[in-house]
């Protein structure tokens, strides 16, 4: 706790980093203002700016970019997907050893050696076994023993080939593998064991100031094959037995718990640690996983599942993956209860990498983080970090049903797995920090970021044929804000016009069903149409496949245009007007689920199935008192359209009683109006109008869509317009005074009182320097008085930057 009293402002260390936050971003601000009224000083203004191209798109958000709402949990390289195996063989079962041959300070290089044992059964005779390789060397002679269980059998190899291209290896064979027989294929491979974070990967970091490695894997989407031979495609499941041989100062994890760990001797002599798993459920291979560390770890045990975090021995000291675990249990209990199904395995270990090219990874019972996504300051009490905390965590654990009990078939369906665990997520995490708010922080943080995102012609739809997916495709491609933001998007609608009672129902089944196995979006239709068929609750107006192919099988989405005079609703492909090219095969119709209210009072959900339908209901009388509004607290992925008259009854609405809309249906509407700009739909003047209110808007998150609509992220780009500036000055300032004077009482007198507001801690840099930025003396004053302070206190220098110096 830092020192109070006396005058001037002092914090304690809980407050300590939403002020640093604070602090850069008033001076960012003040060096902006600094640049405007030195530019404007000189007399004739500077000549304009050459273009420059444009910059990368916006990251995700876990979750977010929005999933961790920076990148979407996932690889860190592209991956290519190689050739596509032929069905002749099936896996059953591996035997797996892994031997890393690494020692505590060895300079490298290094190197890896394993042996396999794949039992197979051959569906149709053949006369070569092929199986994914990547970068691997054989290690001695390949062989076939089989048909099982004829003692001695055989298969002779007449040769093993390696095809590069494809990622394959064959194995030629003189004699044929008959139907309907097991087989057995030996190989023994070697690799290199590089820093490069993908498939199995070493990394150095420090510890109590000492040096150390740790070896880690991550093998989605199709690394797998680059650390053992296998089948390695997500339809082709099997068991696994796995032994991993390291140095003996080190422990060794995998998917399932250790049942032995003995002692080796190698060719010189030297001891090695042999660690023996229990055999695995069935899985597919890029949910195996191997850790090699010397780290610490924290347990409690949840309805029999014995739960470990892993991380540095100096992070579990001193507290950092306690919350972590604190909520791990209590998530896995939400999941199962709301799924009614139970978590299979008996052990769960999450661990903290200190580099690790993904935020995080679901590998079965072995889940593997960027340990920033996974550490949490036991002295920082602010709500915005442990729910970031928990959105990860909760995501990965909804890849435990998602993903890795029932898997897609193939990686065109990805988002069965990425859309569906991001939507679990957000449930997961509010169940944990339940004073944040479901749908504020869902359509804040995965709905209007993919909005931005998803309206352009070249975007891909969410669900791809398998024949586009082929050949020398980068998997990495689907890791998207598509398939984890729309994913997620889509399964809200869905979850809201089914209701959450009968959705989830249906997934039960769903889950049920396919446990251990794969399935492709069909499979979830059906399952979703057997529980509609069974009630009488909920009518829809077309089969679940018709209304849910229309947003999974083509790209973008719809904007919806309300004429109040007729009550005509119309729709089209959200896009840019100056480019209206369409390539879609569904003629740019959607069947639209409409959630609507008529002056302030909810009506039944309303269907929108043709291109344009009239609604008697939705025709309003000569009372300016008379509204309507669309797309309630946005429940649907699509925006709206409203003609002059209703947008004019809206904008005196908001200005006479802002809390007659939703907040979130306030957020709708400020966004949809100024997309509806960029893209030519509307004048900006059309939507300026439905911002006059925000003197009376007390929703931070409603001002950031403001803010992120009407201020560019690079200040500095709008100061160089001295005609825009005075304009937006004037404008925007008078309306922020009485948010910025609320979140400013707390800065002077007790920041404290924020630790549970999740928006003001994510949000008040954005508002707090664009006050600055706009002139504001309060502000300006303020972001002195913090400097002062920050510069003259050594020990509130220390306060400030501790709680970041873990996560740099």
């Amino acid at each position: 706790m830092g020192r109070r009293g006396g005058r001037g402002l002092y914090v304690g260390r809980r407050a300590a980093a939403l002020l640093a936050a604070l602090l850069l971003a008033l001076l960012a601000a003040l060096l902006a203002l600094a640049a405007l009224y030195g530019r404007c000083r000189q007399e004739a203004p500077p000549p304009p700016p050459p273009a420059s191209p444009a910059g990368p798109g916006r990251g995700r958000g876990p979750g977010p970019g929005p999933a961790a709402a920076a990148a979407p949990p996932g690889p860190a390289a592209a991956a290519g997907l190689g050739r596509r195996l032929p069905r002749h063989l099936v896996p059953l079962h591996y035997d797996l050893e892994l031997w890393p041959q690494v020692r505590p300070g060895q300079a490298g290089p290094f190197a890896f050696s394993g042996q396999v044992n794949i039992t197979v059964r051959c569906r149709q005779d053949t006369d070569a076994a092929v199986l994914h390789s990547s970068g691997l060397r054989s290690r001695g002679a390949a062989a076939v023993r089989g048909p099982l269980p004829e003692p001695g059998a055989a298969v002779e190899v007449a040769g093993l080939r390696q095809e590069a291209a494809g990622e394959v290896a064959v194995l030629e064979l003189r004699g044929r593998l008959r139907a309907g027989r097991r087989y057995v294929l030996q190989l023994g491979f070697q690799g290199r064991l590089e820093e490069d974070l993908d498939g199995l990967f070493l990394t150095r970091y420090t510890d109590q100031g000492r040096s150390s490695m740790v070896i880690a894997s991550q093998l989605e989407p199709t690394y797998a094959r680059t650390v053992y031979p296998c089948f390695d495609e997500p339809a082709m499941k099997a068991t696994f037995n796995i032994r991993i041989i390291h140095d003996p100062s080190y422990v060794a994890l995998s998917n399932m718990p250790a049942i032995d760990v003995s002692e080796m001797k190698d060719e010189n002599g030297s001891l090695w640690a042999v660690t023996t798993f229990n055999t695995s459920l069935k899985m597919s291979t890029y949910l195996t996983a191997f850790v090699i560390c010397d780290f610490d770890y924290v347990t409690r045990t949840e309805r029999g599942n014995k739960i470990r975090i892993w991380a540095r021995k100096e992070a579990v000291k001193n507290g950092y993956v306690d919350y972590a675990l604190n909520i791990t249990g209590p998530v896995f209990s939400f999941l199962e209860d709301l799924l009614n199904v139970s978590y299979p395995l008996p052990k769960t270990d999450l661990v903290a990498l200190p580099d690790f090219g993904a935020g995080a990874m679901e590998n079965w019972g072995l889940m593997t983080f960027q340990e920033s996504s996974l550490m949490f300051l036991p002295s920082d009490k602010f709500t915005s970090r442990k729910a970031m905390i928990a959105i990860m965590v909760s995501h990965e654990l909804g890849h435990q049903w998602f993903g890795n009990l029932v898997t897609m078939n193939w990686w065109n369906d990805l988002w069965l797995n990425e859309g569906l665990a991001s939507y679990f997520e957000y449930l997961g995490a509010t169940f944990v920090e339940s004073k944040i708010s479901l749908d504020k922080i869902f359509y804040d943080r995965v709905v209007q970021p993919v909005l931005r995102e998803d309206n352009e012609i070249g975007v891909r739809s969410l669900s791809e044929s398998e024949d586009k997916i082929k050949g020398s495709f980068s998997l990495m491609s689907l890791f998207d804000s598509i398939t984890y933001n729309k994913g997620a998007s889509i399964t809200w609608m869905l979850s809201g016009f089914l209701t959450q009672k009968l959705f989830i129902r249906a997934l039960t089944l769903y889950l049920k069903e396919f446990s251990f196995s794969n399935a492709n979006q069909d499979d979830l239709w059906t399952h979703i149409q057997m529980v509609i068929d069974a009630q009488d609750e909920v009518q829809l107006p077309a089969p679940v496949k018709q209304i849910m192919d229309s947003w999974t099988c083509q790209n973008g989405f719809p904007v919806l245009t309300l004429n109040l005079t007729t009550g005509t609703i119309s729709q089209e492909q959200f896009l840019n007007k100056k480019n209206e090219k369409s390539t879609d095969s569904y003629n740019n119709t959607w069947i639209i689920p409409i959630s609507w209210m008529r002056n302030g009072s909810s009506q039944p959900l309303m269907w929108l199935d043709k291109s344009s339908k009239v609604f008697p209901e939705m025709q309003v009388s000569e009372s300016e008192y008379d509204w309507i509004l669309l797309n309630v607290n946005l429940s649907g992925y699509y925006r709206v359209n409203y003609d002059q008259l209703n947008l004019k009854r809206l904008a005196r609405l908001l200005e006479n009683d802002p809390k007659a809309i939703p907040a979130v249906s306030r957020f709708q509407l400020i966004d949809d109006v100024f997309a509806l700009t960029q893209f030519g739909y509307i004048q900006i003047e059309t939507a300026l109008e439905l911002t006059k209110y925000l003197a009376r808007e007390d929703e931070l998150f409603v001002w950031n869509v403001v803010l992120l609509n009407l201020v560019p992220e690079n200040l500095e780009s709008t100061l160089k317009n001295y005609e825009v500036y005075p304009l937006l000055k004037k404008y925007l300032l008078k309306r922020m005074l009485p948010i910025y004077h609320y979140y400013a009482g707390f800065i002077h007198q007790n920041v404290d009182a924020l630790e549970g507001d999740y928006f003001a801690q994510v949000y008040l840099e954005k508002l707090f320097a664009t006050a600055c930025w706009l002139g504001l003396q309060d502000c300006l004053n303020l972001s002195s008085e913090l400097y002062a302070k920050w510069m003259d206190n050594p020990e509130y220098d220390q306060i400030v930057l501790a709680p970041n110096s873990l996560f740099n």
